[in-house]
């Protein structure tokens, strides 16, 4: 896996946009995304972004796109193929887990869904899951949607200070500039009480 993560890293430097498209997709896809290094690999794109390599707004649109194919074509694989899916080994050994987020998932798709975006294991199989299950692909779109526009930056956030400490220091002196991370936060703050609103009154 260090030998691979070396190999990427070192042919898309030049192309760090295309690394941003690879990184966010592979991270979104089902079960693919368990084995790779998310944490390290969006943090690596945010130094890129935090050293003036890479757009933080070309990035971010371009992870939030690829992420929602990613997340989108994982809950058509767990839809078509989960027959299949509930025959391997790993479904088979965690049986009662997959039962309980199953349960969960339909008793609380949306914050399901949403939350399960931002955390690391949950990521590519909340997705899939979804189809397996056969939650309403209405359901399914816009938390997971949002979820896709909020982790992104979420990842990227310490890449890019460290980027900013090592390449602009001066920055940090000046007191790094308001400009650049409040349209950051407000999303985020929008987007979530947009998912508490949509969950109190069940609109979707």
């Amino acid at each position: 896996m260090k030998a691979w993560l070396s190999y990427l890293l070192t042919q898309f430097s030049s192309h760090p946009l295309l690394l941003v498209i690879i990184v966010t997709f592979l991270e979104s896809l089902a079960l693919l995304g368990l084995v790779l290094p998310g944490m390290v690999l969006m943090a690596t794109i945010g130094t890129l972004i935090g050293s003036g390599k890479l757009s933080l707004y070309t990035a971010w649109i371009a992870s939030i796109i690829t992420c929602s194919l990613g997340d989108y074509l994982s809950y058509y694989i767990g839809w078509k193929f989960k027959n299949w899916i509930y025959t391997i080994n790993i479904f088979q050994k965690n049986i009662t887990l997959f039962n309980k987020v199953k349960k969960i998932l339909h008793q609380y798709s949306m914050i399901t869904i949403f939350f399960g975006k931002l955390i690391g294991p949950t990521r590519p199989l909340i997705p899939m899951m979804s189809g397996m299950v056969e939650i309403p692909i209405k359901k399914f779109i816009l938390p997971s949607f949002m979820g896709c526009i909020i982790w992104p930056i979420l990842y990227f956030l310490p890449g890019i200070f460290t980027g900013i400490l090592i390449n602009h220091p001066e920055y940090i002196k000046k007191c790094f500039p308001l400009w650049f991370l409040i349209p950051i936060l407000l999303s985020i703050i929008i987007i979530i009480f947009i998912v508490w609103i949509i969950y109190k009154k069940k609109i979707i």
